[in-house]
């Protein structure tokens, strides 16, 4: 996992998309001011000069309450809308791990050292995906709660797959 890039602004690192009964909701961890300047991503402090955990838990309440599988979940989930970090990517490196354990993906995480601009031998997916850009690769559907009320929305955070389909997500995957 890349550590030590400066941290990128308008990125998926401190958000995410969820599908709500009027289309799609975007989550934003907020993140200290002075975050955004050349601050390396493991330096990057969550801000809570607001409560985002409870809006965010909130939604995903509302949004996945009538979900197959969000009971299973929650008690899982709740302690990230709960407990404080002090750090995004510590943040976000729990979540991860309790997701890759979730889907079943066993995976040991590297971490980088350096900040290195580009891995001549190794494909970097550090770009990859944008908030700016909109993706036209294929996904196939699967059940969406709001599905009747918005049609299949692609591009999601995971958490709408494993609400939605639970212990078959590695299978979707």
């Amino acid at each position: 996992m890349e550590r030590e890039e400066h941290f990128p602004k308008q990125t998926y690192r401190n958000r995410a998309n969820i599908h709500s009964p009027d289309g799609v909701l975007s989550l934003t961890v907020p993140v200290v001011k002075g975050s955004k300047l050349h601050t390396r991503v493991k330096d990057v402090k969550i801000s809570y000069d607001f409560n985002w955990q409870r809006m965010h838990w909130m939604g995903l309440e509302s949004c996945y309450r009538r979900s197959a599988y969000f009971e299973y979940y929650e008690d899982d989930f709740a302690p990230f809308y709960q407990k404080k970090f002090t750090y995004l990517f510590d943040y976000n490196e729990q979540l991860l791990q309790m997701l890759l354990k979730f889907i079943k993906i066993q995976l040991r995480l590297q971490y980088t050292e350096t900040y290195e601009a580009e891995y001549p031998l190794l494909h970097d997916y550090r770009n990859a995906i944008s908030t700016k850009k909109e993706y036209n690769f294929e996904q196939k559907p699967y059940f969406q709660v709001f599905e009747e009320r918005n049609g299949f929305i692609k591009n999601l955070s995971i958490v709408d797959l494993l609400f939605n389909q639970g212990p078959q997500t590695i299978n979707y995957l």
